[in-house]
């Protein structure tokens, strides 16, 4: 089982989309300022929406069409609060 995930930080107001098979880790890893790209949101990354998928090349399928179709520029509905996967794909990504 495989997580697809976006990560919300209001301390730098950006999203982070990614993907794994350990969510509750990798949401440290990201907090603790481990991973370069999500350094400068860190303590502050919520998780604002997660996605089940069955295996790796699944998430990491859904990884890129989410990247594909999300505006930086642009605020939504599930940076105030987490969604369900329902919610986020009635979203105009």
């Amino acid at each position: 089982m495989y997580f697809v995930y976006i990560l919300y930080s209001s301390k730098t107001d950006k999203f982070y989309i990614g993907s794994t098979d350990d969510l509750e880790s990798r949401l440290k890893h990201h907090n603790y300022g481990a991973t370069p790209s999500t350094k400068s949101g860190a303590p502050n990354w919520r998780i604002v929406h997660k996605e089940i998928l069955p295996d790796k090349s699944s998430a990491l399928k859904r990884e890129l069409e989410i990247n594909s179709k999300i505006d930086p520029n642009k605020v939504y509905p599930f940076s105030r609060q987490e969604t369900s996967s329902e919610q986020v794909l009635s979203f105009p990504l």
